[in-house]
């Protein structure tokens, strides 16, 4: 095992950086540093070199050169085993270098700063950074490269009960972390500029990549997948949304429950007035919109409370003490919300087991990804909203202002719902809904049957056009006033003959929002 006697160290996050190059100096090792590293070593009394005074050359072209020179990068290339290597080193006086400590800048966070130009991108592309921690570890036999500061401790702790050296296992993982971290950042980069076109102009923001880079370090392993049999990970593309929740209390979170937190928290997105959902199967079994976070969820768990049971709930507000009060009468698999008020969480976290989640909105809606055999399907979110005044109503009566209401909160949850869908409702709250069936008319029965709030004065929403009479017929046979669908069937004019001859009201948004 090399001894480690020589240290490059160059970062961006110096978060642990001094105890780790104290710990290091203690064990004899000798570091070389850059610019802004090199200073707080010195300012803080830890001997350090200068890459200049090893490579005898000054940093240059405002700081783009500076370790790319044969001295360093010889220094980490030479293989220790390979005499003329070795010899190489000696002709010309390079010091063999052990250990390269290097991190880059997170180009994604300044990438993504409003007004940001072409310019200021290529110029913060970092070059001597992913050269050198390429070069380390593909030598990692003999060099051992550090990525992230949380390797700090096991490093030095290992270092001091080895003699100052690593293992050759530790090595390997080391380059394996390495070649990640240049992997990331190449694809922040290029996945950045394929969004600029070649006037140096934004592009609009649902454009749809020419090349498709995913880049996603693994958050979590998870107990199993849908099922026991499968195994499952979580990995997270940035810090917002359901898959960089901070989850505040309860058992770790499953394959499944990740799934329905998500469809949950979705759903309440759409709402600007206090919202709350219950989802079973990524399907809403309630939702409501009320004056209150306590009356929103009192509604959506009135719909259907037998689905409700062992449910997962989301909330847009925080979620107070009162709400709190009423959740907790529930068996509930887990919860979120933007925040947690602190007697709520008293209340809540009295149940061992029940998950909290607090998540961090998403600041623009991100593509839509899933896995086909031999490939993966994207396409961009499905942010399309409704303009009251861009409704088509297509019967001869006209919907009440109450119906319009109770046709505008039905449409919202609607688009949550798996295709063949078909939601009842009440103006700001789901009655029963009718989910992935075959055929709408069977959504439209399914969603009938399972109804516990009565559904004579109700609106129906389909999520898709109804291709035949059959499907609103069947609809208004339970009592609904007024209906809302996107139109576009050749069978338009029948389905809009039998709402006028049943006396319905009938708007279409034409839109669709298939979800499967």
């Amino acid at each position: 095992m090399p001894k480690i006697e020589r240290a490059l160290l160059s970062v961006t996050d110096k978060t642990g950086l001094l105890p780790f190059a104290q710990r290091l100096h203690g064990l004899g090792v000798e570091l070389i540093s850059t610019g802004g590293t090199a200073k707080l070593l010195r300012d803080n009394q830890i001997p350090v070199r200068e890459v200049a005074d090893v490579t005898g050359f000054p940093e240059m072209l405002d700081g783009r050169v500076k370790t790319i020179h044969p001295r360093i990068a010889g220094g980490i290339l030479a293989m220790r085993n390979n005499p003329e290597h070795m010899h190489a080193l000696a002709e010309h006086g390079i010091p063999p270098i052990q250990m390269v400590v290097v991190n880059l800048y997170q180009f994604s966070k300044f990438a993504n700063k409003p007004g940001v130009t072409r310019e200021e991108l290529i110029e913060n592309i970092d070059i001597g950074g992913p050269t050198m921690i390429r070069a380390a570890a593909k030598n990692f036999q003999d060099v051992a490269v550090v990525v992230a500061p949380e390797q700090y401790e096991p490093i030095v702790a290992e270092l001091a009960q080895n003699a100052g050296a690593l293992t050759p296992a530790t090595h390997w993982h080391l380059a394996q972390q390495a070649f990640l971290h240049t992997a990331a950042y190449d694809q922040a980069v290029s996945s950045r500029l394929l969004e600029v076109d070649a006037a140096g102009n934004t592009t609009p923001a649902e454009t749809l990549p020419t090349s498709l880079q995913i880049s996603a370090p693994r958050a979590a392993v998870l107990r199993y997948g849908e099922n026991p049999h499968q195994q499952a990970a979580l990995y997270k593309l940035g810090d917002t949304g359901v898959a960089a929740a901070e989850q505040l209390h309860g058992k770790e979170l499953s394959y499944n429950n990740l799934v329905d937190l998500d469809a949950a928290w979705l759903l309440v997105q759409e709402f600007a007035g206090p919202a709350a959902a219950i989802i079973k199967h990524t399907n809403p079994c309630g939702c409501a919109e009320q004056a209150t976070l306590a009356d929103a969820y009192r509604k959506a768990f009135e719909a259907d409370p037998v689905s409700a049971y062992g449910g997962v709930l989301a909330f847009n507000r925080e979620l107070d003490k009162e709400t709190a009060l009423e959740v907790a009468k529930l068996f509930v698999e887990a919860i979120a919300a933007p925040s947690f008020a602190a007697e709520a969480l008293a209340i809540l976290t009295a149940k061992k087991n029940l998950r909290l989640v607090k998540v961090k909105p998403v600041s623009k809606p991100e593509p839509v990804i899933k896995s086909i055999t031999g490939g993966l399907l994207a396409q961009t979110a499905d942010t399309a909203t409704l303009v009251e005044a861009e409704l088509q109503v297509k019967t001869t009566r006209q919907p009440t202002a109450e119906e319009l209401r109770a046709l505008l909160f039905a449409w919202k949850v609607c688009k949550h719902v798996k295709s063949n869908a078909i939601v009842y409702a009440n103006a700001g709250q789901s009655v029963s809904v009718g989910a992935g069936q075959m055929s709408r008319v069977d959504s439209a029965r399914f969603g009938a049957m399972k109804a516990v709030l009565p559904l004579k004065g109700t609106v129906v929403a389909s999520d898709a056009f109804f291709p035949f009479p059959d499907g609103l017929e069947e609809a208004a046979k339970h009592g609904v006033t007024a209906a809302i669908q996107p139109g576009g069937s050749v069978k338009d004019e029948e389905v809009i003959a039998a709402a006028n001859r049943l006396n319905l009201a009938m708007v279409f948004t034409g839109v669709r929002h298939f979800r499967h």
